[in-house]
């Protein structure tokens, strides 16, 4: 395992480097050296044996190093695939990750970027402004949808060979996640949010039907103010921007860590945070070494989004910084689940009273009156969120149960059943293919999901043991003990228990979104 973790190491910190690169600057030259990078370290991963030899290995009741076998087992497993093909769907991931990053829609024959295609769908009482701009962001899903298409059967190519049905499969077993449960996951969060959902999505076009001055009937996806509804428009919620507007968002998220005594300083300078040309138009956290060297790449601008997704990304990065030094590389890294309940803890944060009044200056009677308002748009981001992810997760198993099937088509009747909005008259485009997690990041977005319910045990866990979370020190220390410093030398699920208190439970999104 040393000898296994001494090669991986320095692969792995020069591949991601090279993926860092290519999304802050969109070039061939990244992009072959990111292809280059890539294939090094899968390499290295699908050495048949090294994979044998971990099949015999027993840990002999040392337990960090049987977490060790254990993961490195499930890093590799992916990668014991015919090395041509395992070539192609790197070069084929590179080449469409390069073109999200360089893509820009188009409106009134001026290409924009996703926070200009945003600011409409937010701002704008022009109707056939806003279809055009919600068109302008689906463009680059025709361009790319085709080569989605093929890293699907690639994918599961790979995953056959290998005795799974599929790549959701495969990837799934790979994360210590147990399809079933996630099945019945689903399942339960679509019963705890559908009716719920439907309430408030009913009182939402109403109102949204009055600004328009159409029937409710009339609304099609433009008229919400997200290109795929994930978040709630201020018409469910409230409308925060104007407290943000002129703020640094990013000495807010500063400000906001250094007040639980976690330091965030040396991230923010590595990092690159605005926006400009030929640069991914998201945002993330990368932990290129894990030995501290933690970079976010985000494209701010002064609005309660990006405050939000600068706290988000953060959330992440503290996670990264605050594994226990003495454990070995492969036990300093995150569970998708939990570093993404730390992300959503943090990112919630914008959105809370306590935050408002202490972090971002607002008057104490301001904040005060905002407060039940505040309460209840909680509650509605959980409901549209929950609601967009059981359109990704479902999207995704028919992606990879027949890619060849009318996906365009899938797309929208998940949609339609999920989100209660009505497809366009007669659309037939790969809509689908515009969200680059299919792509980039593939059976990942259940882990939002998943993350979202933790962070509301954590959440719930720091208000009663620290009086909650901002501006107090030891809601900082029991985060960073409890959830940041065991890395993964125990799986994810034991892990929310010691951190939370408890375990898994969708009753924390039900007591939640109840609220609604």
């Amino acid at each position: 395992m040393d000898e296994a973790e001494v090669r991986l190491a320095p692969l792995g910190r020069a591949r991601n480097a090279a993926w860092w690169d290519a999304n802050v600057e969109a070039s061939e030259e990244n992009e072959r050296r990111r292809n280059e990078t890539d294939l090094a370290y899968t390499d290295a991963l699908a050495d048949p044996d090294l994979y044998a030899a971990l099949g015999r290995a027993s840990a002999d009741g040392d337990h960090l190093l049987g977490r060790r076998i254990e993961l490195l087992r499930n890093l590799m497993l992916p990668h014991q695939v015919d090395a041509s093909l395992r070539a192609r769907i790197l070069e084929l991931e590179a080449a469409v990750e390069g073109r999200f990053a360089r893509h820009r829609g188009v409106v009134r024959g001026v290409e924009v970027d996703d926070n200009a295609i945003k600011r409409i769908l937010r701002e704008s009482d022009h109707p056939a402004e806003r279809r055009e701009a919600w068109e302008a962001s689906k463009t680059v899903g025709a361009a790319v949808a085709d080569d989605v298409r093929e890293l699907a059967r690639l994918r599961n190519e790979a995953a056959r060979t290998l005795g799974f049905r599929d790549w959701l499969a495969l990837s799934l077993a790979t994360d210590e996640m147990d399809e079933a449960r996630l099945l019945a996951t689903l399942e339960e969060c679509d019963r705890a949010t559908a009716e719920p959902f439907a309430r408030w999505k009913h009182a939402l076009d109403a109102r949204l039907a009055e600004r328009f001055g159409c029937a409710v009937s009339d609304l099609r996806p433009w008229h919400y103010a997200d290109p795929f509804f994930q978040d709630a428009p201020v018409e469910g919620a409230v409308d925060l921007d104007p407290l943000f507007a002129g703020a640094d968002v990013v000495a807010l998220a500063q400000r906001t860590f250094e007040g639980l005594d976690l330091e965030v300083g040396e991230v923010l300078g590595r990092s690159d945070l605005y926006p400009r040309e030929r640069k991914c138009q998201h945002a993330f956290c990368i932990d290129v070494d894990r030995s501290g060297d933690v970079r976010v790449l985000a494209n701010v601008t002064d609005n309660h989004d990006w405050a939000t997704t600068m706290l988000h990304e953060l959330g992440h990065g503290v996670y990264d910084l605050g594994y226990d030094p003495a454990l070995p590389w492969l036990l300093r890294d995150a569970h998708l689940v939990t570093t993404e309940a730390s992300a959503l803890l943090f990112g919630a944060l914008s959105g809370e009273r306590e935050w408002l009044e202490g972090v971002l200056g607002v008057g104490a009677a301001e904040a005060g009156a905002l407060e039940s308002r505040l309460r209840a748009a909680r509650a509605a981001e959980l409901l549209v969120f929950t609601r967009w992810v059981l359109v990704m997760t479902g999207f995704e198993r028919a992606l990879y149960a027949d890619p060849e099937s009318d996906l365009d088509a899938t797309w929208w009747e998940l949609v339609a059943r999920h989100q209660l909005v009505t497809p366009p008259d007669g659309r037939r485009a790969p809509d689908w293919a515009a969200k680059i997690h299919v792509a980039v990041a593939p059976v990942y977005y259940h882990t939002y999901l998943y993350g979202s319910i933790v962070a509301l045990q954590l959440r719930d866990a720091l208000r009663e043991e620290a009086g909650g979370l901002v501006d107090r020190p030891g809601a900082g220390e029991l985060v960073a003990r409890r959830l940041f410093a065991p890395g993964v030398s125990v799986r994810w699920d034991e892990l929310v228990r010691q951190a939370s208190g408890k375990s898994f439970s969708v009753a924390s999104l039900s007591r939640e979104v109840a609220a609604s």
